[in-house]
């Protein structure tokens, strides 16, 4: 465990009354030049395991939450909340005796600072192409660039979490009680069991085929209520309330691979595994979850809906697909990456600085990094790792153990990793 002496804390506001964190070892020089800033999409890290087993290891730490959603408007989703990094990397960037800023980004937080530091390196221009559902916008121009980027155990992305959970059965947008049963997931009839499923592969491609079709048509549903709002036919100037059964993008709601974990289960080639005395082997890595989710949300508001806006979906939850959209054990497929901005997959193919992707075995994220990583095309200085036996938040799967200790204290085996990569001769020191 990170030893408190060994570091302290400060709460302080950054930019608009931002609520800030700062993790400062008690010995300046050596690793505290190196400030590592934590920021999550939408969920408060300012306690985030990993500042203090950084800061206990002489890193400086900044973790930083969003502003309130109303802030900045019209800036909506996504774009505000990399307006908000950008405050958190400056204040870094003018703290005497940092030298170099490194971001971490984990779970959503990797499609946050993904998209930071690739804008940050190349302009706002990067992500204004064509392809783009929606532009990003100029006033994203200018902001600080930072050093280095991680990205521990992130997700495919905010959109393409949306896109895993929604659900094809819904036959009525505008009532969940009507589900074709020739779709439905939790159907034993369809392969379901809540002891773990193993559907066949027919049900598997139509399942998947009828998912890309649904998120497809809730893509162009937005876009022509977004066309109605800019001619001024919208139910308000500047924006509208969207709210979308079966697609929140939480674990509970990620379809499919989360039931049957046959689905995104290993990497296409031999990677490193870190195990818990910190040797590293390379081999196939094979995921540890169990079959989790053995109830359909669809129904439920709190639960189950995206509840957000037209706006704010097509900026930060929306991803077009092919007709090739797909997934098996280790290959996603047919997913257009470079339409949004909301997916690392597609951000970190314009990122230069040194990049670090880990994956976590035990996690439901586990097989984004892979992918992440080979399309960190632009980076020469990159790595893969995967921590034996660590759940999404590093901490060890005690339940996926054959033996108690198997796994060893996953989070300090992680926390050795990540220090040992910033700390190596050369990169940032």
């Amino acid at each position: 465990m990170p030893d408190k002496r060994d570091f302290t804390t400060e709460f302080i506001r950054i930019g608009r009354d931002i609520a800030s964190l700062l993790y400062r070892p008690v010995k300046a020089g050596g690793n505290s030049r190196v400030a590592v800033f934590i920021m999550h999409s939408d969920s408060d890290y300012l306690t985030f395991p990993l500042a203090a087993g950084l800061a206990a290891r002489g890193f400086t730490v900044l973790c930083q939450n969003n502003s309130h959603p109303n802030g900045g408007r019209p800036v909506v989703g996504l774009d505000r909340k990399i307006m908000d990094a950008g405050f958190g990397v400056k204040m870094l960037r003018e703290t005497p005796g940092i030298e170099k800023v490194v971001l971490m980004g984990h779970s959503g937080g990797g499609t946050l600072l993904s998209a930071y530091q690739s804008i940050a390196e190349n302009g706002a221009a990067v992500f204004q192409d064509e392809a783009k559902i929606v532009k990003c916008p100029d006033a994203l121009g200018g902001l600080p660039a930072a050093d280095g980027l991680m990205l521990l155990d992130s997700n495919f992305g905010n959109a393409p979490m949306s896109l895993f959970s929604i659900d094809p059965a819904i036959v009525d947008e505008h009532d969940t009680a009507k589900i074709d049963p020739a779709l439905d997931l939790f159907n034993p009839q369809n392969g379901f069991s809540p002891d773990g499923s193993s559907y066949g592969e027919a049900f598997i491609k139509r399942f998947l085929a009828a998912q890309s079709e649904r998120n497809m048509r809730l893509i162009d549903g937005a876009l022509e209520r977004l066309h109605a709002i800019e001619r001024g036919k919208g139910w308000f100037n500047d924006d509208e309330p969207l709210v979308i059964a079966g697609a929140a993008n939480g674990f509970m709601n990620n379809k499919l691979y989360a039931q049957d974990i046959r689905l995104m289960s290993r990497t296409r080639k031999a990677r490193q595994l870190v195990h818990k005395d910190g040797s590293v082997t390379v081999e196939v890595v094979r995921s540890l979850r169990k079959p989790e989710n053995n109830k359909s949300f669809t129904a439920d508001y709190r639960e189950g809906a995206l509840v957000t806006t037209v706006r704010g979906y097509l900026n930060e939850f929306a991803v077009r697909t092919g007709p090739d959209y797909g997934y098996d054990g280790d290959t996603v497929r047919g997913v257009v990456w470079e339409s949004g901005y909301d997916t690392p997959v597609g951000n970190v193919r314009g990122i230069r600085a040194p990049m670090l992707v880990m994956g976590m075995t035990a996690g439901w994220e586990f097989a984004a990094a892979e992918t992440i990583f080979e399309n960190a095309t632009s980076c020469t200085d990159k790595t893969l790792a995967y921590v034996e036996g660590a759940n999404h938040m590093f901490q060890t799967a005690k339940g996926c153990e054959a033996y108690p200790g198997q796994f060893g204290d996953t989070g300090e085996t992680t926390y050795g990793y990540v220090a040992a990569w910033l700390g190596q001769p050369g990169r940032f020191l």
